[in-house]
């Protein structure tokens, strides 16, 4: 009877993970017992050190439930390369994330452990909230709320000279064009924005195919787009690419939105392009430093609009990550391809 390691969270919470389980992998392999645990995230912020990030909890933690375990299904416990050769039975570990960045893969691969995960379970999520950041930002929202939660009514927002302009007409570049970017022209369009996007790494038909203007050169893009949108994967190529000179290239009174990950983006220099007014604004989701300092600069401007981490949290991304991880289990052990493997190259030789 296989047994299963389960870590869950407050967020990707353990029963959803053993229902998907139960209704994909039970019926391929028999009954299953399990050893399941939550773990504080996120209310509990999440480490990073230099062999993985992103992930809460101890070593020893997560070693002393995964040990003895066939199946490991993981959100946000470390997967060191320590904890992996502890891992006397493992024949497959599902990680519910879009990217398995808390599991040393090269330790994994080594070990022979094939390795699924879930890219895109919160994309619809994630495209969604960067709409309504985008409307929050330059409609003013946020900052109208903040002003009459304090008993102030912000009359001079309608003024001529402070009116902003509607959403239709302008021009919208998207920075990344994967899962999440590849949903945002649906969305725009329905406004009446034109729509641009930059990616070298996509397909010509993938932007024709979704009415999207293809820019092959990012600064092109930048100086072009009246909101600028980052949708991009943290790689070593991306890490700090959005900084000074691409601020400047970008048009004056231009806004720049980051639903992706904090370090693509210099905030120093952000802070620097808002200050000067070459900016007209930015609605923030992610940073460089996670939770955000209360000193940061940036909690002091008036033409920004923050929240926490939040655009990919949603009931069906939970729901998602269960069921695509359970699925591709239950692919591995039935002998079927496996939809979504991060290090495929294991399989032809996978303890199973």
């Amino acid at each position: 009877m296989p047994h299963v390691a389960v870590f869950g969270d407050l967020f990707v919470r353990a029963s959803i993970l053993i229902q998907a389980l139960e209704t994909h992998v039970r019926p391929v392999v028999g009954p299953l017992t399990y050893a399941s645990c939550e773990l504080g995230y996120p209310l509990e912020p999440a480490q990073h050190n230099a062999e993985i990030r992103e992930y809460v909890a101890a070593e020893a933690d997560a070693l002393a439930r995964a040990a003895d375990a066939d199946i490991i299904v993981n959100h946000m416990a470390p997967f060191t390369a320590a904890v992996v050769a502890g891992l006397g039975r493992a024949e497959i570990i599902g990680s519910s994330r879009t990217e398995p960045v808390n599991i040393n893969m090269p330790a994994v691969t080594a070990a022979g452990i094939p390795v699924v995960y879930a890219p895109g379970r919160n994309a619809r999520a994630v495209a969604e909230f960067t709409v309504g950041l985008i409307i929050a930002e330059t409609r003013n929202l946020a900052r109208s709320h903040a002003a009459l939660a304090q008993g102030v009514w912000r009359a001079d927002l309608y003024l001529y000279d402070r009116a902003p302009r509607e959403l239709a007409g302008q021009t919208v570049g998207l920075i990344g064009f994967g899962n999440i970017g590849k949903l945002m022209p649906g969305y725009l369009r329905a406004f009446g924005m034109r729509v641009l996007a930059y990616d070298p790494y996509v397909a010509d038909a993938e932007f024709s195919e979704r009415g999207v203007e293809r820019i092959t050169d990012m600064a092109a893009l930048l100086a072009e787009s009246d909101i600028v949108s980052l949708h991009a994967r943290v790689t070593p190529e991306t890490r700090g690419f959005i900084a000074e000179p691409q601020f400047r290239q970008m048009k004056r009174g231009a806004t720049f939105i980051n639903t992706a990950r904090g370090p693509m983006v210099d905030y120093d220099a952000l802070y620097r392009a808002l200050v000067s007014g070459h900016l007209a604004g930015a609605g923030l989701e992610t940073f460089s430093v996670e939770p955000m300092p209360p000193d940061a600069p940036l909690l002091r401007l008036p033409n920004v609009t923050l929240s926490p981490h939040i655009a990919g949290c949603s009931v069906q991304s939970a729901q998602n990550a269960a069921e695509m991880v359970a699925r591709d289990i239950a692919n591995f052990y039935a002998g079927r391809p496996l939809a979504h493997c991060a290090n495929p190259e294991v399989l032809s030789h996978a303890r199973r």
